[in-house]
């Protein structure tokens, strides 16, 4: 298909439009017009470009783009250099979808991550000028601990977990979930009366003030938890339009 034909359909499935992100999503850097096998990575750095360029892909399609407003303006040097130099010598398109991957209610990152944790009655949740980051939901009555395990075995990463008064018996029946460095926004399930919340990653105050707060809160790893919402497009894509798609992860601990 065409890059542009493809840049309005995932701009409209996603609702680019009603975001406002960290970045610009959609096209990021014009490629090939002519786009017949396409890549999907986490991020767009060395080695998912590399891996782009060595299976002959005429795209890349990546929930962290290269472009970031609190960059500012930037000169196409050292390590930016070798991400964006690459990527034009090959003419290959690069798609960047950061908010709009986290809070799809169908595709998203939290959405499919909470499938695989049997999350029941998925909602919207989250509220980024006034677009949703995640979701939230029930769950069959489980505690602290086997939930925990439940998320690293998903995740396949080790789980930071800050529970109140460091009791892993404690019972949770609800759980909000947005993937990634939402750390802070622990204080979206307090709010709403919600029994946990899960995200990437977890720093020292959240550690203490939530469970202080008497939140459960799970930390599986920033990358760990986004690789799901780029697969679950990945699939989407395929199906839609029969083109030939490869995932490249990446084994990053962060």
């Amino acid at each position: 298909m065409k890059n542009f034909e493809l840049n309005q359909y995932l701009n409209k499935l996603l609702l680019v439009k009603d975001y406002q992100d960290y970045g610009p999503n959609g096209l990021q850097i014009e490629g090939k017009s002519e786009i017949k096998k396409i890549a999907f990575a986490v991020s767009a750095n060395i080695e998912s470009i590399n891996k782009t360029i060595e299976n002959g892909c005429d795209a890349l399609i990546v929930h962290h783009g290269l472009f970031w407003k609190f960059h500012g303006p930037k000169t196409i040097t050292g390590p930016f250099a070798k991400r964006v130099l690459p990527l034009c010598r090959n003419e290959i398109n690069l798609y960047g979808y950061h908010l709009p991957l986290d809070g799809n209610i169908k595709l998203g990152n939290a959405r499919i991550l909470g499938d695989l944790l049997d999350v029941q009655n998925p909602q919207s949740f989250g509220d980024y000028k006034r677009m949703p980051t995640g979701i939230w939901g029930t769950l069959e009555e489980i505690t602290v601990e086997e939930f925990q395990n439940k998320i690293s075995k998903v995740c396949n990463h080790k789980v930071l977990t800050s529970t109140p008064n460091d009791n892993f018996k404690n019972k949770i029946k609800s759980i909000g979930i947005i993937t990634g460095g939402a750390n802070n926004e622990w204080t979206e399930s307090l709010s709403q009366g919600i029994d946990a919340f899960l995200t990437g990653e977890m720093s020292e105050h959240n550690w203490s003030e939530a469970k202080e707060a008497g939140i459960t809160m799970f930390a599986a790893g920033h990358h760990a938890t986004e690789r799901f919402g780029i697969q679950g497009l990945m699939k989407h894509i395929q199906d839609k339009f029969s083109l030939e798609c490869v995932f490249f992860d990446s084994d990053n601990p962060a």
